[in-house]
């Protein structure tokens, strides 16, 4: 049997898997997400070590072929040379570096680091964290001995082996076609001077032996970190062929095609991540709007997830005329298009619209944003979709209808931990994996009677995005505590 770790934002999950890809047992802790901050979002290093230990300890077994580990990606996980935490890992949601990134943007070096890498950076990636903690923070990476990414922070913790893979190390400054970090790129953004904290690149991913018992198994366990969480989930829905897509409804839309180019002359936006397989790339754009932006519209309603069904029900194609850009997150938008600024907009409201015409609309600009991210993405092929958004049988066919395309939608849950564990074996022995790994799925047809109506709709959306990006220039004044 074989164990996958994910180490997600909010909670961290260990599946047991059989010889033949069953999932047999399964474990998880919820984590702290802390807000030091207006924008600004940490976890306690040791926090996130510990709840990895403790969900692979609750499986209740001692001998595994392989832990494999995958976790959320970019961030600032700053450790020093001994592997101990010198301050609070910084989350992929957080903002702090908008200001760093507006300049890069406005000078080009954004741009330039695109065309190097592939890669368009955002706030919450670790280039810009990096710049805004030298920035603030100088001393602290005086103490710092790596910039690692949470997978990589379990793993070192686990087996003392510092390393990334190629999936992690992509964003911002892995030249895809060399697997090495770009001078050129680290030049650009003037953190030459801290090339020494990113991790060694382990093309098949990091591997060690588990060091230390805490979690109930025998020491020297093979331990093998990544691909990271998008990339994982990729693997374990089984998308490998080119111009198949993977399509997660999580606290992000993270929208992936797989790809043997490498296009870079476009408008900067989105990322190339490494794959464990040789000239094969996801292109990934991995937009900041989520089931988080649901359920707060749901919060702000007083409605919990449970009333999504009625109130879907309750609201008819279109939401009677209500729509919403769907950019809640305070760090703005970073795929299909990067713009920190952005926000989210509801139009439309009158005194008829109801509480289910607001979710519906919000579900609908969601799925707009999907098609939006898989298109600019390269998409011509089969969709696969998973996430919690997923299991939610209505909001599937709304996305299958703005796609005008079959979703698969994965059953089996924790699809990133069973990629986690499949790329460990296909590392060690190709042969190990047959097709009976891979999650089942569950074909959601498009509606034809609502494919040409969402298509109309989905112009709208376009319209209407040109139409905000010069009033995201422009916000509102915000008031100030203690200022009168």
């Amino acid at each position: 049997m074989d164990i996958g770790v994910d180490v997600g934002t909010t909670v961290t999950k260990a599946v047991l898997f059989d010889s033949h890809g069953v999932a047999v047992a399964e474990a998880s802790r919820p984590t702290r997400l802390l807000r030091p901050g207006p924008g600004r979002f940490e976890h306690e290093t040791a926090e996130i070590v510990d709840s990895a230990v403790e969900v692979v300890r609750e499986l209740g077994v001692d001998d595994v072929g392989v832990l494999a580990i995958t976790a959320q990606g970019d961030g600032l996980w700053l450790l020093d040379d001994a592997g101990t935490p010198v301050r609070p890992a910084i989350s992929w949601l957080d903002a702090r570096s908008s200001g760093v990134l507006a300049e890069w943007t406005e000078s080009g070096v954004a741009e330039q680091v695109f065309r190097r890498s592939g890669n368009r950076m955002f706030p919450g990636a670790s280039g810009p964290l990096l710049a805004a903690v030298l920035a603030e923070e100088p001393l602290t990476l005086e103490q710092a001995g790596t910039a690692a990414y949470c997978k990589d922070v379990v793993m070192q913790a686990l087996t003392g082996v510092r390393a990334t893979d190629v999936s992690d190390a992509s964003a911002p400054f892995l030249d895809p076609r060399t697997g090495s970090y770009d001078d050129v790129a680290l030049a650009a953004t003037g953190l030459t001077e801290l090339r020494e904290l990113l991790a060694p690149v382990a093309a098949a991913g990091p591997v060690g032996e588990l060091r230390a018992d805490s979690t109930g198994l025998r020491r020297g366990i093979r331990v093998s970190a990544g691909p990271y969480d998008l990339p994982a989930a990729a693997a374990g829905a089984g998308v490998t062929e080119v111009g198949d897509a993977l399509l997660t409804v999580g606290t992000t839309l993270a929208c992936q095609v797989v790809t043997r180019e490498l296009p870079v002359d476009g408008e900067p936006a989105g990322l190339f991540l490494g794959t464990w397989t040789p000239g094969v790339w996801l292109r990934a754009m991995p937009a900041m709007v989520g089931t988080a932006a649901l359920d707060h519209v749901l919060a702000l309603v007083g409605a919990d997830v449970a009333r999504l069904p009625a109130l879907l029900a309750d609201s008819p194609p279109g939401s009677s005329g209500v729509t919403l850009l769907p950019y809640l997150s305070e760090a703005g938008e970073r795929a299909p298009f990067v713009d920190t600024a952005a926000r989210g907009t509801f139009d439309g409201i009158s005194l008829a619209t109801t509480t289910g015409d607001l979710v519906r609309a919000t579900c609908e600009g969601i799925a707009y944003a999907a098609r939006h991210c898989l298109e600019a993405a390269g998409w011509t092929g089969r969709v696969t979709v998973c996430g919690g958004g997923a299991r939610s049988t209505e909001w599937t066919q709304i996305l299958a209808d703005v796609l005008n395309a079959p979703l698969h939608t994965a059953e089996a849950e924790q699809v990133a931990a069973r990629g986690a564990v499949i790329c460990a074996r296909r590392a060690s022995d190709a042969s190990s994996v047959g097709p009976e790994w891979i999650a089942e799925t569950r074909q959601v047809d498009p509606d034809p009677g609502r494919v040409a109506f969402y298509a109309e709709g989905y112009d709208h959306y376009l319209r209407r995005i040109e139409a905000a990006r010069a009033r995201w220039s422009d916000p509102a004044p915000t008031f100030s505590t203690g200022v009168r």
